[in-house]
């Protein structure tokens, strides 16, 4: 299940974002103002940003350019009333990926939405194919010849960060932010669990791991 971090501090439309996204399948985290939506970041990790840009306390283009000064490159959104060129070049100066304008038609959205979640993983599909192995994003499963293969949910959450990073190598870091506290050997554990599964994951020392083909 993707994770969205919502930005919006109208109350009826927050609302309204919640309900159509939880609907569609999506964790969803509402912010009602900038400074709230910063501390969230601080202990989670999403795979989508959708901000308004006037919230309290810290607008959305502030916010988003703190957080990609801090290398946070999370796929974003921009959903705001504001339409004069100067805004929407701001936008995408302090690193939008993408700019709805209000009032928006919300299938159009998700569209955009989940464009952007896909292209973070370097598809243009719902299904990640690693060997003989598929991956649904939509439906959350993994199988092998048709044949569903149970996970935990933290193995879940390790898999899709080897899966945006294939024949790359991952520092541990990365991995411990998914989580609340994960030790040293519960991660070992859960990739253990991966490997007998059959996901070829190498240790680089001293440095972190690498899902390999």
């Amino acid at each position: 299940m993707s994770k969205i971090l919502l930005l919006e501090d109208d109350e009826v439309l927050s609302e309204t974002l919640v309900e159509l996204l939880e609907l569609n399948g999506y964790d969803v985290t509402l912010a009602m103002d900038g400074e709230e939506a910063l501390d969230f970041t601080f202990s989670n990790n999403y795979d989508l940003f959708l901000f308004d840009v006037n919230t309290p306390k810290l607008n959305g283009f502030d916010l988003l350019k703190e957080l990609r000064g801090a290398s946070i490159k999370t796929p974003a959104i921009f959903i705001t009333s504001l339409n004069d060129i100067s805004s929407f070049s701001k936008g995408f100066e302090v690193g939008a990926d993408d700019y709805v304008k209000k009032p928006f038609d919300f299938s159009e959205l998700l569209v955009r939405i989940k464009a952007l979640i896909l292209k973070s993983f370097n598809t243009l599909s719902d299904q990640i194919a690693y060997n003989d192995f598929t991956y649904d994003l939509e439906k959350d499963t993994l199988s092998k010849d048709d044949k569903k293969i149970k996970l935990t949910k933290s193995e879940k959450i390790i898999l899709k960060i080897f899966l945006k990073n294939i024949d790359s190598t991952i520092p541990k870091e990365i991995i411990f932010e998914e989580f609340d506290n994960l030790s040293d050997g519960s991660l070992r554990v859960h990739l253990s669990s991966l490997r007998k599964i059959g996901f070829k994951i190498q240790s680089e020392k001293n440095i972190g791991y690498s899902l390999v083909k």
